[in-house]
Order: structure tokens, then sequence, then C-alpha cells
């Protein structure tokens, strides 16, 4: 079975777009070069990580981990120039996808009032034989529905009565996910997104050998994204499942 034509992402009247991710690092494996470009052209981005990414680097106390990698965060998303890094500080590897979940990302969402909002996959697996992580997944069905609830003023009552007006998002995307529909051409990118992810030093050097360079992982996210499209002038891609709201 041939796989389903990938269509361009229509950018038309996306000014503010909103990143919200389970762990530092997510954004950085590919997402970080479409940022770069949406910057370069104006638009405003954010992101909010759900967790600090503290159970994440084997040897490393959690205590020390959690401001190690948030300092992390912070530096890559400067890379591809983003200035407002949030954290909602849940425990890393145990997030529970839940009514106090969509509440969070809904009272984000209500406060940067993104017209696009991008987060990771969702599915089980990430392709044959590549299991996903339990807080992606979470944090993927949560934003969906986190999108609905910011919309609707009688779904969380006490964020309009402290101010936070009802907000409807237009677009969701999710990156790395097994059943892209769309794609962003960020060709002359890619190099900022590997600067991005090599920002993640302490995380990166704790990473077992075999485990790709981040040039690698960018080379093969975003190149084999391009290649996927078949365009010669298209270098790199970002592969994104998008839902229109």
């Amino acid at each position: 079975m041939s796989e389903p034509e990938l269509q361009p992402l229509d950018e038309d009247g996306i000014e503010t777009v909103l990143c919200v991710v389970a762990h530092p690092d997510d954004i950085e494996y590919g997402t970080s070069a479409a940022v770069a470009r949406w910057t370069d052209d104006g638009k405003r981005v954010s992101y909010y990580l759900l967790t600090r990414g503290e159970a994440g680097i084997e040897g490393m106390d959690p205590v020390d981990a959690a401001p190690a990698r948030a300092d992390e965060e912070r530096a890559s998303a400067a890379v591809v120039g983003v200035d407002r890094v949030e954290f909602a500080d849940l425990a890393d590897g145990t997030i529970e996808y839940g009514i106090p979940l969509r509440r969070l990302v809904a009272e984000q969402i209500r406060r940067t009032r993104p017209d696009l909002v991008v987060s990771l996959n969702r599915h089980e697996v990430f392709g044959p034989g590549q299991l996903n992580q339990a807080d992606h997944r979470a944090v993927g069905q949560a934003v969906i529905d986190a999108c609905a609830d910011a919309g609707n003023r009688w779904i969380h009552t006490e964020l309009a009565a402290d101010g936070l007006e009802p907000w409807h998002v237009r677009m969701i995307a999710f990156a790395s996910s097994p059943e892209a529909t769309h794609y962003v051409d960020v060709t002359g990118y890619a190099e900022r997104a590997v600067e991005s992810l090599e920002e993640h030093r302490l995380y990166n050097a704790a990473l077992p050998e075999s485990f790709p360079s981040p040039r690698e992982i960018i080379e093969g996210s975003l190149g084999g994204g391009a290649e996927r499209l078949g365009d010669p002038d298209i270098t790199h891609a970002l592969l994104l499942e998008v839902f229109t709201r």
C-alpha cells in the first residue's frame, strides 16, 4: 500500500504557535527547525513543558537533573528564537491523562492564545517496532481535548472566572507521528535544529555511545521527511499529523 500524499501546512493566518510536550528535548527532535523558520517569519512561538525531564538522566539525581534540564531547554529554545519557556512541573515518567492534565493545557492555551498548537506523537508507536513513551501519549491526547476545552466557557469554569476567556485553536499538529498528513518545508533550517538539540549537553552525554548524534537524528528526521516528498528543491521537511478545527 502506498503512503498518502502529504500536503503543505496551510500557514495562512497563523501568527501564534504553542508547543506543548512532556519533556525537555521533545521539541528538538525536528520540530525546532519549523520553530526557527516561524520565528524568523515573525510568528510568536512559546513552549509549555509538562515536566522538567528529571527522570531522564541515568546516574543523576532528579533533584539535580530538573533544574539542569530546564536550563538546557531554555538554551535550546533561544537558538530558534523562543524566549517564553514554561514548565508545569508534573512528575517525569508518570504523567496521567485526565481532567487535571486537560485543565493545565487548556489554561496555557487561554494564556497564550495560539492559532496552532504543536505536540509530539500521541500514538502507541513511532513506526514499526518503535514503541512510544507513556508521557508522550498522555500529553498528546490531552492536547486534543484541551484545545476543545479551551474554547468552551462551561468547561473548567474557574479559568474564565480568573480572567482567562475562551480561545478557539484553529489547528493542532503532531510531530513524529506514524500517520503524517502534512509537511513544513524547513530547507535551510536543519543546522539550527542540530544546534538546538546540541544544547541538551548533559542529557546527550548520558546517552549510550550507540545512540545517534544530534546531527544524525536531525538528518534522519528532516532529511527523511524531504525524501518522502520527492521534491528536489526541498532538502529538509518536518512531517506532521494535522487536524483543523
